[in-house]
Formats: structure tokens, sequence, C-alpha cells
């Protein structure tokens, strides 16, 4: 068994076949879990890389510096088998474990390839395409050998359908390989027109990452091994110490030679923490870790104003405590009320200030702001009153929600969180909190940290396709957060049921039928309707809130059909806004003129910065 840290080129470039056998499950990874969180961590290497590329300047190994000051991506980790195969033919391994993993890898390469070969930047295209298929010349008569991984069988024709450039999805459109495949192409070519540099500027540095700043462990077994026993040893049987844990002892050790009585500091401080709700896993990022340890990480960061990664939870807290002044029975008091605060965030009433922004919080998965977060919750009324409080919470929640809508990067937001706790600290005095937080984000002006304007706002509700670009999650609180927007203090309730409508295409997704472009177009003329209807089908302007029970019945329905469902049914105030002087045709004109008027209301909920 040998184990390397390999880059995608070295797991690809050479003539070979990955081979998921039969035994593995089908392709099962999804946009909310899996494909955006990575597509999240790429976007945001790449455009380090090109940061790190600009500071160099004409420096002829510039390149080179940035690729190494650029922090490479963890894509985890694959085990595979060596295959016994005739010199002659193409090497083949089985892969054991990561399959989900790898199949994605080769979706997203292809997936860059062809919009690569599309624009047309041929030379990013052509490296690519040494990555995701093998040499022709090689693979004979059979095109599929081609493919540098091969699926089970359930996910063959769906993947083979995405792996050659141009095709429709019409046929797998329910196929998580091709959704996933399709996504990657839309986040791709949207990130490329993003930027101010040339396309083939922001090519390169997608391809340099891609190839070089994404990293893998690679178990390889040899072909004799024994993969079963290989999986024993790996999914050893043993708990092991997790970092709260090393933390616990290290505090009792300390109290121990303080002549403090540990029994009491557990019992008073650390036992809390030992509670069933402390050691649940939760998912951070792609890390599944304690809720416990996850705390500390965040405790940590805020008390050290400093970078803490996960594997360096317990190094930095015994660096933290070696460090401080106070004796180890304070650190173990602030520990304690800490965790307190941060238990307290899931207990906010959900119709609170306070409620409404840890839901949304939660949803935009902007975990990176949690040290921030404790800092705020845990400050005593006396010294942050409510009213202060609930702006710094406006005030995040808006830069939050505008830089998603506007498919701004994250990259930042770790950087973004320390430098406001260090102006909070600087201003020592807790009540300005709030001012502070206001005045640091209003001042930032670089893509990366920029508070979007209403007119940057209003630009991506009328031409982005939100719907392809946000999970549903993220796009349904854009629209409940409207919704709550609409109605009046004479409304039944002030808040819309959270996380559980489905988000509707008034023109809808299969429009060919019900909804036929003007019968006086054709040839050139159609097409470019086309293009334009579809271009515009998937913005917000497109989109509504209906009860999961109401979606079915109206989903591909005409327009006069899907009005009449909706007065009927719905109680939606965006829906009765819609109705309220429906034109004879939902049209791209009617889209976009929609698009405009939701903009103007989600600037009420999520002010400006001249306006928190």
């Amino acid at each position: 068994m040998k184990t390397n840290i390999l880059t995608p080129k070295e797991l690809f470039a050479q003539e070979i076949r990955y081979l998921i056998p039969t035994f593995q499950r089908p392709y099962i990874w999804n946009q909310d879990e899996q494909w955006e969180p990575l597509w999240d961590d790429i976007r945001n290497t790449a455009e380090t890389y090109l940061d790190a590329l600009k500071e160099h300047g004409e420096d002829p190994s510039a390149g080179v510096k940035a690729e190494a000051e650029a922090r490479p991506h963890f894509l985890g980790a694959v085990v595979l088998q060596q295959q016994p195969t005739a010199a002659a033919e193409i090497n083949q391994r089985h892969v054991i474990d990561g399959q989900q993993r790898i199949t994605t890898l080769q979706l997203l390469l292809d997936a860059a390839q062809e919009v690569f070969e599309e624009l047309p930047l041929p030379k990013q295209a052509r490296l690519l395409s040494k990555l995701v298929l093998n040499d022709e010349d090689l693979t004979g008569s059979d095109p599929d050998l081609r493919l540098k991984v091969w699926p089970t069988a359930l996910d063959r024709d769906a993947f083979r359908h995405a792996m050659h450039n141009g095709l429709p999805a019409d046929e797998f459109e329910d196929s998580a390989i091709v959704q996933g495949h399709e996504f990657f192409q839309l986040q791709i070519s949207q990130w490329l027109e993003a930027g101010d540099e040339e396309m083939s500027v922001r090519a390169d540095a997608l391809v340099t990452t891609l190839m070089g700043l994404m990293h893998m462990v690679v178990i390889d077994l040899d072909a004799q091994d024994d993969a079963n026993v290989i999986f024993e040893t790996l999914n050893a049987r043993g708990t092991p110490l997790i970092a709260s844990d090393l933390i616990k002892n290290l505090v009792l050790h300390q109290a121990r030679l303080n002549n403090l009585d540990p029994e009491r500091l557990y019992t008073d401080y650390l036992q809390i923490f030992d509670e069933s709700w402390w050691r649940t896993d939760v998912q951070q990022g792609r890390i599944v870790r304690p809720r416990v340890d996850v705390f500390l990480n965040y405790w940590l960061i805020m008390r050290t104003v400093s970078e803490v990664t996960a594997g360096q939870v317990f190094p930095a807290f015994r660096d933290y405590l070696d460090r401080s002044t106070d004796d180890v029975e304070a650190v173990a008091s602030e520990m304690f009320t800490f965790g307190e605060a941060y238990r307290a965030l899931d207990k906010q009433h959900p119709d609170s200030v306070e409620g409404t922004f840890v839901y949304r919080w939660q949803v935009l998965d902007a975990g990176v702001i949690t040290p921030l977060l404790l800092w705020l919750f845990s400050a005593p009324q006396d010294q942050l009153p409510a009213s202060r409080l609930q702006r710094s919470l406006r005030a995040l929640e808006s830069y939050l929600v505008r830089r998603m809508a506007c498919r701004m990067t994250t990259k930042e937001y770790h950087r973004i969180v320390l430098d406001l706790l260090q102006e909070i600290h600087a201003a020592n005095d807790p009540g300005s909190a709030d001012d502070v937080i206001v005045r640091f984000l209003a001042e930032q002006t670089s893509d990366t940290r920029v508070w979007p304007d209403d007119k940057q706002l209003a630009e991506a509700f009328r031409s982005l396709p939100l719907y392809r670009l946000l999970t549903r999650g993220r796009l349904r609180i854009l629209l409940e957060g409207i919704e709550e927007e609409l109605r009046t203090p004479q409304a039944e309730t002030d808040h819309v049921p959270r996380g559980s409508l489905t988000i509707e295409h008034i023109l809808p997704q299969s429009w060919h039928e019900h909804w036929p472009l003007p019968h006086n177009l054709s040839g050139e003329a159609a097409q470019n309707a086309e293009v334009e209807r579809d271009s515009r089908l998937h913005s917000i302007g497109n989109l509504t809130l209906v009860n999961d029970k109401l979606n079915p019945s109206l989903s591909n329905a005409a327009w006069p059909h899907k009005q009449a469902g909706l007065q009927e049914h719905s109680v939606l105030f965006l829906n009765k806004t819609l109705l309220a002087n429906p034109p004879e045709v939902w049209d791209e004109a009617r889209i976009e003129e929609r698009g405009s008027g939701l903009a103007k209301l989600a600037a009420k909920v999520w002010p400006p910065a001249h306006s928190a």
C-alpha cells in the first residue's frame, strides 16, 4: 500500500482508467451539499492565485510564486487498487473508496474544458482535455475507453452523455451526473465573465487551480492487497480523542499544578461539554466534527483574533493558555460563558430579529462569521443594548445576502471577521459595535469585500439565473424576505413559513408546449427569441413561492391556468401582487420588469451600506 498526496494533473494526466466496481452505490452528490461548496472553494482558490499574480506584476516567475502562495484546496481521500493489465493495455485501477469524489472531479474538469472550447480558449481546453480523455490512438474502436473514469452500470449512459461536449441534457435531465456537469458549466462561464482581467488570464488561473492547486490523499493498493482488511484498518473501531478531550485534560492538569480542585473546575465549567448535544457530529464545510470542537475552533479565533484551522484547535489552545494572563480557572470560566452564548444561537425566538438572522445565517452556511457572533451574543446587555445588537445583525445579514445574490466571492470573509474583531477591540467600547461594523463594511471597496449597492443588486435580480446559481435554501430566503416585506400590519402574521415552501417557475422550465413564442417568428429570429427566453427563465423575476402540494398542478400549466390556480389557493403576497394586474402574456419583458420590482423590495429588507 502506498499513500501519496496528488493533484488532478498527477492523477489523470497519464493514460489510465479508474473503474468503479459494481458493488459501489450510484452517484448521489448534489448542489446544496457538495457541488456548490466545492465550487466556492475552487473559485476562492483561483481568485487568491489571481491576487498573488497581480502582486508579482511583471516578474518572470510570477506564476510560480503565485502558485506557491495560493493555499491548495484539500479534496479528501480516495482508495484505489491496481488491476492486472497487459503491457499493451491502458493501466486500470478500481476505485475502492471515494467514487463520488473522483466522479465529481471528472465532471468538473470536463465542464471547464467544454466552456473553454466554446469560448473559444483552445490552449486551456487542450490542457484539460488531457485530464478527461485518454489518447484516441491507444483506445481502439471503443469510444468509452477514452473516458478516464468509468462509473457503475446505472450511471454509464448519463456519464457518457455528460462527458461528450455539446449534447443537450433533455434525456438525462433528472440525472445527478448531468445536473452536476451543467452546474459546473454555468458557474465557470459566469466566473470567467465576472472579473476585471482578460478572460484568458482568468481561464489560466482556473486551469492552474484545477490541475495543481487541488490535493487529494490517494491510497494505492497493490493488486494482491486485501481491500477488506485495509478498510478495517482505515476505519478502526476505536474512538480517538477529539480536540476538546485534549483541551479538557490540559485544563484539569494545569488546575492540579496550580493547586486548584480539578473536580470542582470540571463540574462548574467543563461538564456541560460532555453532554450529547455538544458531542454530536456536525458538518463544517466538508469536515464533520463534534459540535464542541467546532465551537472551540470559533472561540479560539475570536479570542486570539487569528486564523485557527480545524487541525490546529488543540495546539492553538495550548499556546493561548501559555500566553494568557488569566489563570486556568478564568479561561475555563470563559469557555463556559461563550459556550452558553453559542448554544443560545439556536434558541432565539424564530420571529425575533435575532431568530430571523440566525435562520438566514444558517441557510447561508456562513459559519465563518461565528467568532464575531460569539462576541456579539455574549456581550452584556448593559454594554451592548438589544437595539445595537440587532443593528449589527441587520448590517451583517445585508452584507452577506447582497454579496450572495450578486454572486461575489466569499474568500475574504475569514479575514474580514478578524479585521472586524480587531476594530471592535480597538474601539474599546462594546456599545459602539454596530457603528464599527457598519462603518468598516461600508468602507470596503475591493470586489472581494465591497457591500453591493442597489444598482448591483438590481442588475443581479434582472439578469442572473439565480435559480441555477444558488442553492434552493439560499434562493428561498430571498423570496421569503420579499414576501415578509410585502405583508402589511393588517396581515394575520408577519412571517412566512420558513424553509418549507416550494420555488415555482412562473414561465415553466418546460415551456415549449403551453408557452409558445410569437407565431410570426421564424429562422434566426425564433432562435434568438428562444435564447432570450431561456436567459430569463431562471432569473428571480420568473420565480415565486407556493405550497408543495400546489406545485405539481401548476408546474407546466399555461399562463391562464396558472393564474387561476394561484388565485384560488395561494395566500402569499408575492402571488397576490403578481395577480393584481396580470398581463395577458407572461414573457421576457414581464420577467425583467418583475425582477426590477423584487430588487426594490429586497433593498428594503437588506438595505445598502448608507442606510444600515
